[in-house]
């Protein structure tokens, strides 16, 4: 089964493998009062269509933002032929759960000047759930 997202405003349509597997896994994330975090894949693939305007989920296809393929690990401002912030490129960042988690809360204020105009995820277990579903999906 294939899954067609659209982002019409955008002109992107992205082709999701299909559903992801539901299934809960731990990750090296520490929340609230140090408590450790897991994530739901196929909780998190839903809230992926909040990304899906910009990002892609599919190796080497960025849209108005970057490939999100395989982020887990990877130093900010990486992927070949895409055109990222000063801000974004100097921040010395690798894209840890942990640091994916605090970024994924409020972009503008972890790296200030960024370009990415989404304002982020305020619920703590919907960002845990979308990096499960970006690590799972990231090394397909």
């Amino acid at each position: 089964m294939r899954i067609l997202v659209s982002a019409a405003a955008f002109g992107l349509a992205v082709m999701l493998a299909g559903p992801v597997a539901a299934q809960t896994i731990p990750l090296a994330i520490k929340g609230a009062g140090g408590a450790a975090v897991s994530g739901d894949t196929a909780r998190g693939q839903t809230v992926f269509k909040k990304c899906v305007q910009c990002h892609s989920p599919v190796k080497g296809k960025n849209g108005t933002g970057p490939s999100l393929h395989g982020i887990v690990g990877r130093p900010a401002g990486s992927v070949a032929n895409f055109r990222y912030s000063e801000a974004n490129k100097k921040s010395g960042i690798t894209w840890t759960e942990q640091e994916l988690f605090v970024y994924l809360e409020n972009p503008k204020k972890r790296i200030p000047k960024t370009i990415m105009a989404f304002a982020g995820l305020p619920k703590a277990q919907d960002r845990a759930d979308l990096i499960a579903f970006l690590k799972v999906n990231g090394q397909k």
